[in-house]
């Protein structure tokens, strides 16, 4: 078989796997990270933040608050995102975003370190509560003149001060000396109370054969060039 034929064929099946892992959204970006940054400790998210120096890091431990407020189920919540979408075509769009917020600190061992929760946006991975029903359920929370009919869905994320959590993020030496947790580097600050598999499945929606299908597909591409270039190496030889 010809070597440049395996070749191009490989790099034709990974540019599908790619294309299927893009459909994903910024989310596979997060996914990404969350599984290749490598746990570090609070000595030295501490010691790069008192240094100025700007590090991406991650950080396993354990939510906690002075200032918890409750939900509607008793549970001590530190942040809250509640965010009301209406359909529109094939797709929903955001019409209210409100969040619920008190200082909150990760706590690793005898020490912690703060989250920057400002900067929480497309990196909280937590399981949703989602409640749907039509514009006409809550005419107070859609944009005047939505039919009535129109389906509608609440999605509420939340953060539990009971909870273990993973964080990903730059640590930075607030005025007051201590030590926050927030995004730079270009990439997001991350939190997540789910361990990683489960916040995959989460951030794919449950789309396991998509996922599925992008595993086989960067394994026979890669399966492919390697095999070309083997195969072009030994024809060079002989």
């Amino acid at each position: 078989m010809d070597p440049q034929l395996l070749i191009i064929g490989g790099f034709v099946t990974l540019a599908a796997g790619a294309l299927i892992l893009l459909s994903f959204g910024p989310r596979y970006r997060v996914g990404r990270l969350l599984a290749a940054t490598p746990k570090s400790t609070i000595e030295a998210a501490r010691a790069a933040a008192e240094a100025g120096r700007t590090v991406y890091l991650r950080l396993d431990g354990r939510i906690d608050s002075t200032a918890e407020f409750e939900d509607a189920e008793h549970r001590p919540l530190v942040f809250r995102r509640t965010r009301v979408q209406i359909r529109r075509g094939r797709g929903w769009v955001t019409v209210e975003d409100g969040r619920e917020a008190v200082p909150f600190t990760l706590d690793v061992g005898l020490d912690s370190v703060g989250i920057d929760s400002d900067a929480l946006a497309i990196g909280l991975v937590v399981v949703p509560r989602e409640a749907a029903g039509l514009a006409g359920d809550l005419p107070d929370r859609v944009p005047a003149g939505t039919p009535p009919a129109t389906p509608v869905r609440v999605i509420i994320e939340q953060v539990s001060s009971v909870e273990h959590a993973i964080a990903l993020g730059v640590p930075v030496q607030r005025p007051d000396g201590a030590i926050e947790l927030t995004a730079g580097t270009g990439r997001p600050l991350i939190l997540t109370t789910l361990e990683t598999d489960e916040a995959m499945r989460v951030m794919t929606g449950g789309d396991r054969r998509r996922a599925f299908l992008v595993a086989v597909l960067v394994g026979a591409g890669l399966i492919l060039v390697a095999s070309g270039l083997v195969l072009g190496l030994a024809g060079s030889i002989l």
